[in-house]
């Protein structure tokens, strides 16, 4: 068996194309583009990269960009007051800030100051709860994303043994979440799991969100499962790899994604889409007050 590739980047380029004809009409409807504002704290060049690849993707479908890059000294009161501000300003409708952020600032208090309906990471407590409350409204990109790409397979989810390998508040816990809203039977490994291949061995679904570079080993893949991995890790030669060891793994799904090339564009992707339903959720309750 060869398994086939959950290709991210086309099915994000496809859904990119849709949702730039959604902009251009809901734009002339409303008489401006959606607003996502991106803050930046320090000189960390990966987040550099990843808001600089954030700002292309609005161009590229026609939201309007607000970057606010910040040096690494910069106060939480600091940026407490600049979130303030946007959860106020109608032209921005979704608020992200790039993690990780220096030291002298607490994530989780940055996260939980910005407006739940501009929470476009979908890390806020609220929109977390919303999913487990099995309401979602504002869902975290990259477990979106991953359903997405499990919706190309055409395979129902009802019922499937779906393995999470990961528990952070960032990927496993949301990707649980979104698995159990779709009806599969749901366990999430981490740090504390005895005996990991086992569980992954059983799993007709794999979800491989540790962070550790080919923790998943090819041969624990049950022949014919869905492979999604999450992890991203650049070796000497600055080459890509994931949480799962692709080469054998590849031999035994049915489905894999690629690293890179696979959950990454998908997660911007949700990013934008997110920014769009908080932009049509924002008109459509002003128009009912009126």
């Amino acid at each position: 068996m060869t398994a086939q590739i959950l290709d991210g980047k086309a099915l994000s380029q496809r859904l990119r194309r849709e949702m730039a004809d959604t902009v251009t009409q809901l734009s002339a409807t409303y008489g401006r583009a959606p607003g996502l504002a991106v803050i930046l704290v320090g000189e960390d060049p990966a987040s550099q990269i990843y808001v600089n690849n954030k700002k292309s993707a609005c161009a590229q479908v026609g939201i309007a960009s607000f970057s606010h890059t910040l040096p690494s000294d910069t106060s939480q009161e600091h940026v407490l007051g600049l979130i303030g501000e946007m959860n106020h300003d109608p032209r921005i409708d979704g608020i992200l800030v790039q993690l990780p952020v220096p030291q002298q600032i607490n994530p989780e208090r940055i996260i939980e100051a910005i407006t739940p309906s501009k929470d476009v990471d979908g890390f806020h407590p609220y929109n977390l709860g919303c999913l487990t409350a099995r309401k979602p409204a504002l869902r975290s990109c990259t477990p979106y994303g991953c359903m997405r790409l499990l919706e190309e397979t055409g395979i129902d989810l009802h019922g499937k043994e779906a393995v999470v390998v990961g528990a952070s508040n960032i990927v496993g816990r949301p990707m649980a979440m979104e698995l159990l809203l779709a009806g599969s039977t749901v366990t999430v490994c981490h740090r504390f799991t005895e005996d990991l291949a086992a569980h992954v061995a059983r799993a007709d679904i794999v979800i491989a969100a540790a962070g550790k570079q080919d923790l998943v080993r090819g041969e624990w893949i049950k022949p014919g499962a869905i492979v999604i991995d999450v992890g991203i890790h650049r070796l000497e030669d600055g080459s890509l790899t994931g949480d799962v060891d692709f080469a054998i793994a590849s031999q035994r799904a049915a489905w894999i994604t690629p690293v890179p090339g696979g959950v990454g564009p998908m997660t911007i992707c949700m990013l934008l889409a997110n920014t769009v339903q908080s932009y049509q959720t924002a008109h459509l309750a002003h128009n009912t007050e009126l």
